[in-house]
């Protein structure tokens, strides 16, 4: 019996793949889509996949809208400040583990990992009464925090394995040469870790910048200091949800993480440490 040709063979596993990503694609269509549509053929009762039509008043509407701006500028601060945090701690954090040998160290992993794999909605309670015992509701660095925590725990595994790719020899010749420790990590294994870095902030970022729950737990008064998520909500009416508006809004807060993904993803998926001790 003649084999199958490679060809032939991977077939199967090419349609699998294009209807997968068919089915993932196809909301984030149906929602540039709809933001395009005039109002009238938004729920029409003979929907099409292209619309007859297209127009850009939905998106005036929704750059329009009150507090458009005012929560953009929030949901920027919080996330890099939340990303930022996260990855100076974790940097330390992440070298510590993957380089040193402490008494400790193996329970300390482990709890890192118990906390990423803890469902962070299960806190939102506890940090609410926090917050509000401590005076520190309706306040974006509390945001800051919050998200500070959630990124954490993925941002020092994710670190400790690039750590744990780039050869200890390297640092030790730094050190050979006259280096300090951290001299030796700054100069030779951090511009290494410029992927693992990039890898973790496009995760902290896009998990900052998406999350709602605490957003709209923790900013209750001061409506000025709500983000964009929040704010993704407001587009209601006397006869319902405005559509088209918040299909465009949806559209615009999904811009900035999509660019950023494509700014990075050269760099996430580059090989940096490939042959870095030969020769």
């Amino acid at each position: 019996m003649t084999p199958l040709r490679p060809r032939v063979r991977r077939i199967p596993l090419n349609a699998a793949a294009t209807v997968t990503v068919v089915v993932c694609l196809f909301p984030v269509y149906w929602m540039i889509s709809t933001a395009f549509t005039p109002s009238r053929d938004i729920q029409s009762a003979d929907p099409r996949l292209v619309p007859r039509a297209w127009t850009l008043d939905h998106f005036r509407r929704a750059v329009g809208a009150e507090g458009f701006e005012l929560f953009w500028r929030n949901s920027v601060l919080v996330t890099l400040g939340a990303v930022l945090l996260s990855l100076l701690v974790a940097l330390g954090a992440a070298f510590a583990v993957a380089r040193m040998r402490w008494r400790g160290r193996r329970q300390f992993i482990l709890m890192v990992f118990i906390a990423q794999m803890a469902p962070w909605e299960s806190l939102i309670i506890p940090i609410y009464i926090i917050s509000r015992d401590t005076d520190m509701l309706d306040r974006l660095p509390t945001l800051t925090l919050v998200y500070f925590m959630i990124t954490l725990p993925f941002t020092i595994v994710v670190l400790r394995g690039f750590i744990g790719t780039i050869p200890p020899e390297l640092e030790e010749a730094a050190r050979v040469d006259g280096c300090t420790r951290t001299g030796a990590f700054r100069r030779v294994a951090l511009p290494l870790l410029v992927p693992g870095l990039m890898a973790t902030s496009l995760f902290g970022f896009i998990t900052a910048w998406n999350e709602f729950a605490y957003a709209n737990f923790l900013i209750i008064k001061e409506q000025d200091n709500r983000t964009l998520p929040v704010w993704l909500s407001s587009f209601q009416n006397t006869f319902g949800t405005d559509w088209g508006a918040t299909m465009a809004a949806s559209t615009l807060f999904a811009l900035p993480a999509l660019v950023i993904f494509l700014l990075l993803q050269r760099h996430v998926s580059a090989g940096f440490a490939s042959g870095a001790v030969k020769g």
